[in-house]
């Protein structure tokens, strides 16, 4: 999967950079060891910390900027200031020397930069960013949910399209199932957008071959009722961290009553192997690795707060896809799409004139 792919590295973006990306590269790197990096930031401060990691050091390249993009920074602050390890990072990919960026610096700056430097893809509206929910049967792929605070049917649309390409590019899903997030499950549910949308799913749906489920509600989510779940990035981002929060208070829970005596203590020692594998379940580093779905190149986004695990994750995340076909598989859905659409409009605009005759 790995031989002869680069990525490039925003060595310096995340609350613990570098120590923590560079621990990340170092761990993907001993399990890839025919993947490449290119590492963008501070040479002295890389150079220090590949001294003692060694397969991420045979490994790299380090690119020297003392420039960085602050995790409070305006999108509009970091797409003025060109030479940050953020823009040198994405810069990388749009002139083709890495097949991939990563990074876990700031999210709407990322965003900004990533949009000026490698635009959507044609006829696509906006981007989005995916988020890997896990689910009982594995795990399922949501969008947006927080690259555009509010979308039109259209825009929904487009993200059903890249959601269904990523879930087959990530997750090897021949056909992935694909539901809207409402407030209900019947077909008068919701406001007038979100109605008009699915209109234009079930419309679009049998010339793109999707399987479109339906509308699902929140809880439907972690179920795993659909494959892909698409949203607005307002109500995404929101319904994003509720599940975030909600699995630290579990497993906050879970702590607490399993240290609350000895007599627990002893049942934790010996469920310690199921305990661990729940763990690792429920820990955000096990998904990490948000995807900007819909650039004319592949931009992983990593938790700001990630370890070293979590971002060798979102390594890995950029690997799959960069060695899958979804740039391919979108961009000829748009094209059918934006044909579809054609013909749609084309229909609409001469049925007046036939009931009319």
């Amino acid at each position: 999967m790995t031989s002869g792919l680069t990525l490039s590295i925003d060595a310096m973006g995340g609350d613990h950079a570098p120590d923590a990306i560079l621990a990340g590269v170092d761990q993907f790197a001993k399990d890839n060891p025919h993947a490449r990096y290119i590492l963008h930031g501070d040479q002295v401060a890389l150079d220090h910390l590949l001294a003692d990691l060694p397969a991420a050091k045979a490994a790299s390249e380090v690119r020297h900027t003392a420039d960085i993009v602050p995790m409070d920074a305006k999108p509009s602050q970091a797409m003025r200031k060109k030479g940050t390890s953020m823009w040198n990072a994405i810069a990388s990919v749009k002139a083709g020397e890495a097949a991939a960026v990563v990074s876990a610096g700031n999210t709407g700056a990322l965003m900004a930069v990533a949009h000026l430097q490698l635009r959507t893809m044609e006829g696509l509206h906006r981007p989005a960013i995916t988020a890997s929910w896990p689910t009982p049967k594995g795990q399922c792929v949501v969008l947006d949910v927080g690259a555009n605070v509010d979308s039109d049917p259209d825009q929904l649309v487009d993200f059903a399209i890249m959601g269904e390409a990523f879930a087959k590019a990530l997750y090897g899903l021949e056909r992935p199932k694909i539901g809207l997030l409402n407030v209900g499950s019947e077909d008068v549910k919701g406001h007038e957008d979100i109605r008009e949308a699915m209109r234009l799913l079930r419309l679009y749906g049998a010339t793109l071959n999707l399987d479109i489920h339906g509308f699902v509600e929140g809880n439907d989510i972690s179920m795993g009722k659909t494959d892909v779940v698409v949203t607005d990035g307002f109500t995404g981002n929101i319904a994003l961290k509720t599940a975030e929060g909600a699995a630290r208070l579990v497993g906050a829970f879970l702590k607490e009553a399993l240290t609350s005596s000895p007599l627990a203590m002893a049942g934790a020692l010996l469920a310690s192997s199921g305990l661990k594998k729940l763990r690792n379940r429920m820990d955000p580093s096990s998904s990490n690795g948000g995807v900007f779905l819909g650039l004319n190149g592949l931009v992983i986004k990593s938790h700001g707060g990630t370890d070293a695990r979590g971002f060798a994750n979102a390594m890995a995340v950029g690997a799959r896809l960069a060695s899958s076909s979804y740039m391919t598989q979108v961009a000829d859905n748009l094209l059918r799409l934006s044909a579809a659409r054609v013909a749609a409009q084309a229909q609409a605009q001469t049925s007046p004139a036939v009931e009319e005759a």
